[in-house]
């Protein structure tokens, strides 16, 4: 018989889990069902991670609404779930007057917006903030408020803390149809419990069928079918893809630098990052849907728009270029979040292209705003945890720490990457963790290892040995990422 839960929410990236994070500290049963094998394999893992502070957005749209409020939120969160931010301010260099009245729009609009301390700086307070910047710079907007995080490492603090407060999550779990169960009847209102009214829709994946009292809608690019198959609002997504690159690390890391903004995206932006390395972030093409290709083109451009910025970048020590995608609702340039007006019990949290990841904290909160406003009755438990202790991190440790460490485990002593010093108890714990990594990308997210310079290219065999011996697999059944990116096949030769 099919399980059901007071709230199945489909998408388990950095939204997903905002939500589910948000919505944990009350009595309610939540399901989190995520196509692939892994938090965060979408959107959340494949941007910048800038904690963007909400001067970019109109205002009166919701973007407006949830930016600002998700950057402030972002030091409780970061205190709570154990996740590492930088607050370190950013600035938009402006060259041109043409440039420095766009500025000055930018600052009105974070005005409106609730963004604090925002000013039209000369260059002289330029080059105090940023010694780096380009001394063509004549004017900026210097904003203090903004901030980076590793996007996927929220998704992941935010899902582990929903699981130890009782949310399930189904990975490789892709929505194949919702049967609608309830059909147009409202949710009941007063004093009754959510889990005392029936289900209303009936979710079928390959793992199973959940049923489902209310479903949100966080799938990404996926939103527009989840929308379709649950009889909500029908829109069409568009792919907006983005190249990214990464530099080797800094002595110490740049402040996120923005160009004047176009009417399509923010443009290329360069930020330093929570490890020091240097991104160059993003560019932003219409592309077919689930393209990640990297473009020479696209790259060229990003390392053009950088030395713009930064003149003295040095823009040979690129380890890593990826790219993502962001789901964009055609025709509408902004999120959608609100209930369903035609399916009852359907809310949407879709179209989340940047800001997404500085907004998801207040997405989290509007959400619960919406359920309450739609008749749910939201009690707290009593042993709601909003803490969740941070795993050890070797690298980040002083050397009496690691010394302990490697007392109570010699483990912890068994150095695996040596571009990040991540040893092999630190892989055993990622592993084990809840929801833990079962892919060579899934270890690389939650503790770094093949992050570093070499990419891997020294310690992948060891972490795939690894993940096969604690999953208690074959190194053939280990994945590099989601379904069928198997990396070795079989046995070539035995012994010695």
């Amino acid at each position: 018989m099919a399980q059901t839960f007071d709230i199945v929410i489909a998408g388990a990236g950095v939204t997903g889990c905002a939500i589910a994070r948000q919505l944990a500290r009350y009595d309610l049963s939540i399901c989190v069902l995520e196509a692939t094998n892994d938090i965060a394999l979408g959107a959340s893992k494949a941007n910048g991670g800038l904690v963007h502070a909400g001067y970019d957005p109109a205002p009166g749209t919701v973007k407006a609404q949830v930016n600002a409020r998700g950057c402030a939120l972002y030091g409780t969160w970061s205190e709570e779930l154990g996740f590492l931010f930088r607050r370190t301010g950013s600035m938009v260099l402006g060259f041109t007057e043409e440039d420095r009245a766009h500025l000055k729009v930018l600052e009105e609009n974070g005005h409106a917006n609730g963004v604090p301390e925002l000013e039209i700086i000369g260059p002289e307070r330029i080059r105090e903030l940023e010694p780096r910047a380009s001394r063509e710079a004549t004017c900026a907007l210097w904003c203090p408020s903004t901030g980076y995080v590793d996007p996927f490492d929220v998704a992941i603090a935010c899902a582990e803390n929903a699981a130890a407060n009782g949310v399930a999550f189904v990975r490789s779990a892709p929505i194949q149809a919702i049967d609608t169960l309830v059909a147009n009847a409202p949710l009941q209102t007063g004093d009754a419990p959510l889990s005392s009214q029936p289900a209303r829709f009936a979710i079928h994946t390959p793992r199973g069928i959940v049923r489902a009292r209310i479903l949100i809608n966080a799938a990404g690019s996926g939103a527009a079918e989840i929308s379709a198959m649950a009889g909500g609002e029908a829109f069409q997504l568009a792919w907006r893809q983005g190249n990214i690159v990464v530099l080797d690390k800094e002595p110490r890391a740049l402040m996120p630098l923005y160009p004047v903004p176009t009417s399509v995206s923010k443009g290329v932006i360069v930020t330093g990052t929570v490890h020091d390395n240097t991104v160059i972030t993003a560019t932003a093409a219409l592309r077919d849907r689930g393209d990640r290709d990297t473009y020479a083109s696209d790259v060229e451009t990003l390392l053009a728009g950088a030395r713009k910025l930064v003149p003295d970048l040095d823009t040979r020590r690129v380890v890593r270029s990826f790219a993502g995608g962001r789901a964009v609702i055609r025709g509408l340039n902004d999120f959608l979040i609100a209930p369903s007006s035609t399916a009852h019990g359907l809310f949407h949290a879709a179209g989340i292209q940047s800001p997404g990841v500085a907004s998801a904290p207040a997405v989290a909160e509007l959400m619960e705003t919406l359920l309450r406003e739609a008749g749910v009755k939201l009690v707290e438990k009593p042993d709601w945890q909003p803490r969740r202790l941070a795993p050890e991190d070797f690298d980040r440790s002083t050397t009496v720490h690691q010394n302990e460490l490697i007392e109570s485990d010699s483990a912890w002593g068994r150095i695996v990457c040596r571009c990040e010093t991540v040893p092999e108890a630190e892989i055993v714990a990622a592993i084990h963790r809840t929801p833990g990594a079962v892919s060579v990308e899934g270890v690389k997210r939650r503790c770094r290892a093949g992050m570093g310079r070499c990419q891997s290219g020294f310690c992948q065999s060891r972490v795939l040995e690894i993940l096969a011996r604690e999953l208690d697999c074959r190194p053939e059944d280990v994945l590099l990422e989601d379904e069928g990116s198997w990396i070795v096949d079989g046995v070539l030769k035995e012994g010695r």
